[in-house]
C-alpha cells in the first residue's frame, strides 16, 4: 500500500476563483472550497488537527469527485445480473458449499476471494487493540454514534437524501439506529468482549475473523447497499414524498436519480466519508469527553475500519492512511459539500425524538435525555449544525461535558490498578448489556 498521501499541487481558497470549475465543480452537489469556510467544525478542524501550512490538494479535490461517479463495481454487477450474493457467499466460504450458478462468474469469485481471508496489510494485533479502545465505554459509544456521527451526517444533503428516499431513519428510526450501533459493535468485537462468550458460543479468535458477526453483517451490509443504489438509480426511491420537493431532489425529468448533479447513490467518496463517521469522529469525540487514546490505539481504530470498509465495498487505495490524512481528507470533503439543513431536518427530528417515543410524550426523563443529545451535538459538532437541523437549546449544554474529569479519572486508574481495570471492565461489561436492551429483543445474534 502506498502510504503517502500528502500531494504536492494545491489550492489556496484566497486563489479559488483563478481555478477552472470543471476541476472539481461538475456536481452540483459541489461548491467552492471557500463558500463555508466559516462553519464552526471546519475553523475547529483548521484550528487544532491539521498543519499551519495546509492548503487542499487540488489531486484530493480530483480524487474526491471522480469518486462520486463509482459505486462498488463488484457488487453492482451482480446486482446487474440480479443476483443476490450475500447467502451464497457465506455459504461457500464458511460450509465450503458449492453453487454451479456463480462459481464461473468473476464478480462473484472475486468477491469470494475478498471475504475468503484476510488481506496481506490486516494486522490482527493492531486492530485489536484499537476495538478494545473502541469498545472501552459503552454509553459514550451510542452517543458519539447518534450525536455526532449520524448528527453531523445529516447537515450534508449528498449523505442525506439516500436515507430520506428509502425511508430509513426517519419512518423506523429506533430499529434503523440500532442496526447501525449492532454494526459498530460487530466490527469492533474482540475475543475478550462479553458478547464473544455469550450463551455458550465459541469466543471469536481474533476481531473481524472470517466468519464472525463482524464479517457476516459486513457482507450483508454492502448487499443492502447495492440494492439500494440500484433502486435509486431506477427511480424507485420514493419515501420522499411529502418530505421534499421534487426541485429539492434535483430529480430527472423522468422522476429518476440525478447523477450528474449528486453522482452515485452510496458512491465511493461518501462511503469514506461514512467510514470517517465511525471511525474518526468518534474516536475524536471519545478524546473529547477525557477518553485517553494512545496514538497506537488510534491507529488501531482506524485500521479496524479500514478492514471493515474494504469488505462493504470502498477502494483500499482511496482510504487515507493515517490519523493526519483522515483530517486532510475530512476537511477537504466538507469544505465542498453543498449543507442544506432543510433536508436533514426530518432525519434529525426523528433521531431526536426517539427518547420521548420510547418512554412517552410527558415523561421528564425522555426530555431531559432528548436535551442532553443536543447538547452533546451542538457542543461537539457545533451550534451552526444544530440550529441548522433545528435541535433544542439547553442552558445545560455544557453540563455534558462534566464527564471529561470522570473519564479522565478513570482512565487514568485503570491504567495503573490492576484490580481497579478488571471492576471498570465488568463495569463496562454489564453496561454494554444493558445498552444492547433492544438489540437482545429483536436481533437473534443478541437474544
Amino acid at each position: 500500500m502506498d502510504q503517502n498521501n500528502i500531494m504536492p499541487k494545491s489550492i489556496d481558497p484566497d486563489h479559488q476563483h483563478h481555478q477552472s470549475i470543471d476541476a472539481y465543480q461538475r456536481h452540483g452537489r459541489t461548491t467552492a472550497i471557500d463558500d463555508h469556510s466559516d462553519l464552526q467544525v471546519l475553523k475547529r478542524i483548521k484550528r487544532y488537527l491539521l498543519p499551519k501550512d495546509f492548503v487542499i490538494s487540488q489531486e484530493l479535490l480530483n480524487e474526491m469527485v471522480a469518486g462520486y461517479d463509482i459505486g462498488d463495481p463488484l457488487a453492482d454487477a451482480l446486482a446487474a445480473e440480479g443476483v443476490r450474493f450475500a447467502k451464497p457467499l457465506q455459504q461457500i466460504i464458511i460450509n465450503n458449499g458449492f453453487n454451479h450458478t456463480l462459481k464461473n462468474n468473476p464478480s462473484f469469485c472475486a468477491l469470494t476471494e475478498q471475504f475468503g481471508s484476510h488481506p496481506d496489510w490486516f494486522d490482527p494485533k493492531l486492530a485489536q487493540i484499537g476495538a478494545v479502545a473502541y469498545r472501552r465505554y459503552p454509553l459514550m459509544l451510542i452517543w458519539l454514534l447518534r450525536n455526532v456521527a449520524l448528527m453531523a451526517g445529516y447537515s450534508i444533503p449528498a449523505l442525506s437524501l439516500p436515507l430520506i428516499q428509502t425511508g430509513a431513519l426517519m419512518h423506523d428510526a429506533l430499529p434503523r439506529l440500532m442496526r447501525t450501533y449492532a454494526y459498530i459493535l460487530a466490527v469492533s468485537e474482540h475475543p475478550q468482549s462479553n458478547m464473544s462468550t455469550r450463551h455458550g458460543r465459541k469466543p471469536i479468535e481474533q476481531v473481524l475473523a472470517i466468519g464472525s458477526e463482524g464479517w457476516r453483517q459486513s457482507i450483508k451490509v454492502r448487499q443492502i447497499h447495492t440494492l439500494v443504489r440500484q433502486n435509486l438509480l431506477n427511480g424507485k426511491g420514493n419515501a420522499a414524498k411529502g418530505d421534499l420537493t421534487e426541485a429539492d431532489q434535483h430529480h430527472n425529468p423522468d422522476g429518476s436519480w440525478n447523477t450528474a448533479y449528486w453522482g452515485v447513490p452510496i458512491n465511493q467518496t461518501d462511503m469514506i466519508a461514512t467510514h470517517l463517521q465511525f471511525s474518526l469522529l468518534i474516536m475524536r469525540g471519545l478524546r473529547l469527553l477525557g477518553a485517553r487514546i494512545s496514538k497506537e490505539e488510534a491507529e488501531g481504530i482506524l485500521h479496524l475500519w479500514n478492514l471493515a470498509s474494504y469488505w462493504m465495498g470502498v477502494d483500499l487505495q482511496r482510504l487515507p492512511k493515517d490519523e493526519a490524512a483522515c483530517w486532510e481528507w475530512l476537511y477537504t470533503y466538507l469544505s465542498i459539500q453543498q449543507l442544506d439543513f432543510k433536508m436533514g431536518q426530518p432525519l434529525a427530528k426523528a433521531l431526536h425524538d426517539l427518547p420521548r417515543q420510547l418512554m412517552g410524550e410527558d415523561n421528564r426523563r425522555g426530555r431531559f435525555v432528548e436535551m442532553v443529545n443536543a447538547s452533546v451535538t451542538r457542543t461537539l459538532v457545533g451550534d451552526d449544525i444544530g440550529d441548522g437541523l433545528d435541535l433544542p437549546k439547553s442552558k445545560i449544554r455544557f453540563g455534558v461535558l462534566s464527564s471529561v474529569p470522570i473519564l479522565f479519572a478513570l482512565d487514568t486508574a485503570r491504567q495503573h490498578n490492576q484490580s481497579i481495570d478488571k471492576k471498570l471492565e465488568a463495569f463496562r461489561a454489564k453496561r454494554q448489556d444493558n445498552m444492547n436492551w433492544w438489540l437482545k429483543k429483536n436481533d437473534d445474534y443478541y437474544k
